[in-house]
């Protein structure tokens, strides 16, 4: 069976109640059960952590072994060069995914040290960007 892992990073576990006027009112946990009934055909797993290091030991992990990884490295996306260098080790294709889109916040979101590291970005697109990102790896990636 194919095997999905959604990794978000740090402070994406306070979706629901943090900021909800710029992430929402929906948790991830409950969006998740959503994205598991629209794809039953695949396995898929959801890890979060709010340190670089487990993220990094998350990817090496799965990034053999998974058909894709859809990311969400929050903060670490502006900062972490040692994310990006996780990424270009594994043969696991990756989606990169923000809620917001990141180049219309404010300019120290701006870099982006996951982008070239990734196979496809969504951005700005809510919660539905993790949907839009399993179909991407659906359409572009996973043999059927």
């Amino acid at each position: 069976m194919v095997q999905i892992i959604i990794i978000n990073g740090p402070n994406l576990n306070l979706l629901g109640i943090r900021q909800p006027e710029v992430y929402g009112t929906r948790s991830f946990e409950d969006y998740f059960i959503e994205l598991e009934n629209s794809f039953p055909e695949y396995n898929l797993h959801y890890y979060q952590s709010n340190h670089e290091g487990d993220l990094i030991d998350k990817i090496h992990g799965v990034g053999y072994r998974y058909d894709g990884i859809v990311l969400n490295a929050g903060g670490f996306t502006h900062s972490s060069i040692a994310i990006a260098d996780a990424l270009r080790a594994i043969s696991t294709p990756v989606i990169e995914v923000h809620l917001t889109n990141i180049y219309e916040r404010e300019p120290f979101r701006h870099t982006n040290y996951i982008r070239e590291s990734a196979m496809h970005s969504i951005v700005g697109k809510g919660l539905e960007g993790y949907r839009e990102a399993i179909l991407y790896l659906k359409d572009h990636v996973i043999k059927s």
